[in-house]
């Protein structure tokens, strides 16, 4: 398998299913009630591999779509107000194909993906093949008892980690190697971003007895520590080992000083990496619509948004709640009011 092609998700060449669809309120999204698990995963782009393990329980294909909703959703928020705003179809294809910052960051958010949705899902009773979570430390006997269920992080790293390597052959491929890491940092962050929640039972709110559970953090967490990972993205090159014969992945020096005691410096695990210098994202091309004809906020971003053409104004009229009155008890009214509005639009 090609470093181009994806383990999953927003990394696969094509989109997850094999029917054209858009992810945010699909036709799938709304009845995929009605697909058996069994058809799903034929319907999802999978290798063979993960295709076996999608039909081995129920709820797996669901969990899946899950997945690479929350990050098609993470990844186009966060970038929402940069020239490069997550675009799907070819774009990402042709990007995958390159080792960009952006590639990294696509890697990362899926396997995020990935373990959060897995990990919910076995604390929701999605899957039959786990239940709450099973960390040993938290007396989870005592949570049924009290109504509460932690995320199952132990699952979803175990299917994650597993799933993935079903999708690869030989990490031999220097491009494969870093879309791996990243990939591993993705895993990384969402375990490192857990909270105990505790509940206290006993007489008038006395903490005579105490239940904690497991709970991960808000995707949108993870989406915003990915973000500021890609934004402090290390390059990389190969060296290969003159004794061993193996290529090893480096820091490559700082161009301008050319310091040689960064060179060989490997880079640290929480680190995304990238191998190629990510193009402007200004003019349409093979990567990116550009930005033509993309909105953005005068006192904000607009100046790096239209990449210094300047912006269009147009002038349009909406309808907004205006003059509300609250009345006794737990109603609103408010008049329908006409405002004037500005919308700058890159030229």
């Amino acid at each position: 398998m090609s470093a181009a092609t994806g383990y999953f998700g927003l990394t696969n060449r094509e989109p997850l299913l094999s029917l054209t669809w858009g992810y945010h309120n699909t036709a799938l999204e709304r009845n995929k009630h009605k697909y058996s698990s069994a058809k799903l995963c034929e319907m999802l782009k999978l290798h063979r591999r993960q295709k076996r393990m999608c039909r081995r329980g129920k709820g797996i294909a669901e969990s899946l779509l899950e997945a690479t909703r929350l990050a098609v959703i993470e990844c186009q928020y966060q970038f929402k107000h940069e020239r490069w705003n997550c675009s799907l179809g070819q774009y990402r294809q042709n990007i995958l194909r390159r080792g960009f910052s952006e590639t990294s960051f696509l890697y990362a958010i899926s396997s995020a993906g990935l373990v959060h949705a897995f990990a919910r899902a076995c604390s929701k009773g999605v899957l039959d093949r786990c239940t709450c979570d099973e960390s040993k430390h938290l007396e989870n006997h005592k949570t049924w008892l009290w109504g509460g269920c932690g995320d199952n992080l132990r699952y979803g790293l175990k299917f994650t980690r597993k799933f993935l390597k079903r999708a690869r052959k030989s990490g031999k491929d220097v491009r494969a190697k870093v879309n791996q890491h990243n990939s591993r940092v993705g895993i990384k962050v969402v375990k490192e971003n857990v909270n105990t929640t505790c509940k206290c039972h006993g007489v008038s709110g006395s903490c005579t007895v105490k239940t904690c559970w497991l709970q991960l953090s808000p995707f949108s967490k993870i989406g915003r520590t990915l973000k500021n990972k890609y934004e402090r993205a290390k390059k990389v090159l190969i060296q290969t080992n003159q004794a061993t014969g193996k290529n090893l992945l480096v820091r490559r020096a700082n161009a301008e000083t050319n310091a040689l005691n960064n060179e060989g410096r490997s880079p640290k695990r929480g680190n995304l990496l990238y191998m190629d210098e990510s193009p402007s994202f200004c003019r349409r091309s093979r990567y990116t619509p550009g930005t033509t004809g993309r909105t953005c906020d005068k006192d904000r971003d607009c100046e790096t948004m239209c990449c210094g053409r300047g912006y269009n104004v147009k002038h349009t009229t909406v309808v907004k709640a205006c003059k509300c009155q609250v009345f006794w008890c737990c109603h609103v009214k408010c008049k329908q009011c006409l405002k004037n509005q500005e919308i700058y639009m890159c030229k």
